[in-house]
């Protein structure tokens, strides 16, 4: 079981540049306050990996632009590509949830069933992911 997410908020929809992004996880001692970061707390290493987070979240459907996300790291099976019945491993990918809003006031949630690009399996968004988590 993964006790971990992370959650980013886009006080201006649509402007990907300005967020907060809440890590909550728990440490050896049971769970730990969230820790919060804006846009000027982020690593410069870890920016690239925001950046694929960003790029998922620009394929809405139009008029929706993401106000919240919600980050959870999964695990997926890996196939074989010649017997796709056949598993020969494992990865780890982040899936997101995510909250929108149009210019009417109306929200909706999106999540990876209705669009797959919500499912970033780039090892850098799971790294970016496993450093805010597991500190």
């Amino acid at each position: 079981m993964n006790n971990a997410e992370i959650q980013i908020q886009f006080p201006k929809p649509g402007n990907w540049q300005e967020f907060t992004l809440t890590a909550i996880y728990q440490d050896k001692g049971g769970y730990r306050p969230p820790a919060r970061y804006t846009q000027d707390d982020i690593p410069a290493d870890q920016a690239p990996a925001m950046q694929s987070v960003v790029t998922a979240l620009v394929g809405l459907s139009e008029p929706w632009q993401a106000s919240q996300v919600w980050a959870h790291l999964m695990t997926a099976t890996v196939y074989n590509e010649d017997d796709p019945y056949t598993p020969i491993g494992r990865k780890d990918e982040v899936a997101l949830d995510v909250e929108a809003v149009n210019e009417q006031g109306g929200r909706r949630f999106f999540t990876p069933y209705q669009y797959p690009e919500f499912i970033i399996d780039d090892p850098a968004a799971v790294d970016f992911f496993k450093y805010f988590t597991k500190q």
